[in-house]
């Protein structure tokens, strides 16, 4: 069977090493890990809808945010001011 890579800029034995390494993660771990990865997600999108929207309130970052994030429909029904953000 071929494997698909994962990445197509890493050898195919740095693949397999990483694939091992994540085989041997506690759950604990691993939850770590994905909660670290999805952190720094949302900080790299807050960091970008800062940059452009720089006189926003904090307020509307965040809302902003949450549109990307969550798509403007999931975004409008969890936060209703949300609505302000996507029209503009």
């Amino acid at each position: 069977m071929v494997q698909t890579p994962l990445s197509l800029d890493t050898s195919p034995e740095i693949e397999r090493r990483q694939v091992e390494s994540w085989r041997q993660m506690s759950p604990a771990e691993k939850a770590a890990l994905v909660t670290g990865l999805t952190r720094a997600a949302w900080e790299m999108t807050s960091a970008g809808v800062r940059q452009r929207h720089p006189d926003a309130t904090p307020r509307e970052h965040f809302l902003r945010v949450a549109v990307i994030v969550l798509g403007p429909d999931l975004a409008c029904l969890a936060y209703p001011d949300a609505a302000a953000v996507v029209a503009r």
